[in-house]
């Protein structure tokens, strides 16, 4: 049948309805997932058009997702990781959800302490079992939206739920419907979607939760769960893989808006960031991710890099505060102990250090030949160089402006007279066998030797 398109004002057909396939064997796409192989990436050369909503924003499962994969924190850490989510998110709300297990008395004694800060954003979520229970504990905590698990492969139902299809698809629509009658929103978290079979499974359940919806005049979330992170953000590939055809299906099929789509992804093949913002592009609102990236296996989608992603794509910051990753960063590394891979972008301790003398001569000449951005203004954070066997002289000049505060006539030069006798000590020390970078403390003892004192030892003049 035709009809006009509310969403491209065309005259298409209507939307085909996809009913459940009950299956007798668990369909595991061995023609993709071999597991003794690396898993392959099908093409099918179908393209969908780029959806990208009117409004998007990240939700953060830090203290959910992220807290399961490291020691857990303290009441007093999850309430300044929270404050850091608010000023982070900025006034609009950027970050606008978070997720909070409430199973312990850690946990909500936490819920409540942050509840007791009366912040607009983000707002306090939660993750249960799906059970009538566990509904009456979120309702009693004044939350109005939890999470809930919905496995949705063949790999989840059959192997580890022992149920067929159908078992599973009525065992989610009834924790559905427990969760209406407790006045609560659900959120269904559909666990492995790049491995199910989405339109024998994923797009009927999808379709019967929003006619659950519909009913009891109750929204209903779908997260679209990249549990394992074989999703791929090209165009052309096939499902289950195809981050733009599972969340443009979940649309076009179900007629399910931008608003109620949001996306978890995990690093396993480097993807989660371009995964991310491919279901940005291609129709949902929300990408849900972790500060620092800190999650199961090798991670979660990193929120401080959607927040960069988001100024991309929308050309403004939106009221985000990025300074306030360095403060995170800081903050993981000093009080919870967290060690961060010096490489790691925005957060890392060398992310805009350089170590190799050609790059600091163009720092030296101008930052932004060689600096991503002004770092200094967006995270308070200035380009700079280690001096090690690479530096050079252009290194060298540059460590000493920076750590002395010198800017104009007073600069150093690479051919300063200080400049070229600190560069020949370097020189002998790695002549005479060092391996390493040189420490500032070395570096200032030497310096202050070679002036005289006129250079103090402890970084000022």
């Amino acid at each position: 049948m035709l009809e006009i398109s509310n969403k491209t004002n065309l005259l298409e057909y209507s939307s085909y309805k996809y009913s459940l396939q009950d299956v007798t064997e668990p369909s595991l796409y061995r023609d993709i997932y071999e597991y003794d192989t690396v898993p392959k990436i099908p093409f099918n050369h179908r393209r969908v058009p780029m959806n990208m909503p009117e409004e998007i924003w990240i939700t953060d499962t830090s203290l959910r997702d992220g807290q399961q994969s490291v020691e857990p924190y303290t009441v007093d850490q999850v309430v300044q990781i929270y404050k850091f989510l608010n000023r982070l998110g900025g006034p609009f709300g950027r970050i606008r959800q978070t997720e909070f297990f409430i199973y312990s008395k850690k946990d909500r004694d936490a819920i409540e302490k942050c509840m007791e800060l009366d912040l607009p954003f983000p707002e306090i979520t939660s993750w249960i079992r799906a059970n009538k229970e566990d509904f009456k504990l979120v309702k009693s905590l004044g939350i109005r939206e939890t999470g809930m698990l919905m496995s949705c492969s063949d790999y989840h139902i059959f192997k580890k739920m022992r149920m067929t299809r159908r078992q599973a698809m009525d065992l989610y629509l009834d924790s559905v419907r427990d969760a209406f009658e407790a006045g609560v929103v659900p959120r269904c978290h559909l666990e492995d979607i790049t491995r199910a079979d989405f339109y024998g499974f994923v797009v009927p359940l999808v379709h019967e939760l929003q006619s659950l919806s519909q009913e009891a005049g109750i929204p209903v979330k779908i997260r679209a769960c990249d549990t394992m992170g074989f999703g791929v953000p090209y165009t052309e590939v096939a499902l289950p893989r195809s981050v733009p055809g599972i969340i443009y299906g979940l649309q076009h099929y179900t007629d399910l808006p931008s608003e109620m789509l949001e996306w978890h992804g995990h690093n396993d093949f480097y993807k989660a960031v371009s995964n991310a913002s491919t279901a940005w592009l291609y129709g949902a609102s929300a990408v849900n991710c972790s500060l620092l990236g800190i999650g199961e296996r090798t991670g979660n989608i990193p929120l401080e890099a959607m927040v960069f992603e988001y100024a991309s794509l929308r050309g403004s910051m939106d009221g985000i505060d990025p300074t306030v990753i360095t403060e995170i960063g800081e903050f993981f590394k000093h009080e919870i102990g967290y060690d961060i891979p010096p490489m790691t972008p925005f957060v890392g301790k060398n992310f805009n250090v350089t170590k190799a003398g050609i790059h600091a001569d163009g720092l030296l000449k101008d930052e932004e030949i060689y600096n991503i951005f002004d770092t200094k203004k967006i995270l308070g954070r200035a380009a700079g160089v280690q001096v090690g066997k690479t530096s050079g002289l252009a290194g060298i000049a540059y460590w000493l402006n920076d750590r002395f505060h010198l800017e104009g006539e007073k600069a150093f030069t690479k051919h300063d007279p200080l400049v070229v006798a600190l560069k020949e000590w370097v020189d002998k020390e790695y002549e005479d066998g060092r391996v390493s970078v040189l420490s500032d403390q070395e570096l200032f003892k030497k310096i202050e030797e070679l002036s005289g004192g006129a250079l103090r030892g402890d970084g000022r003049v």
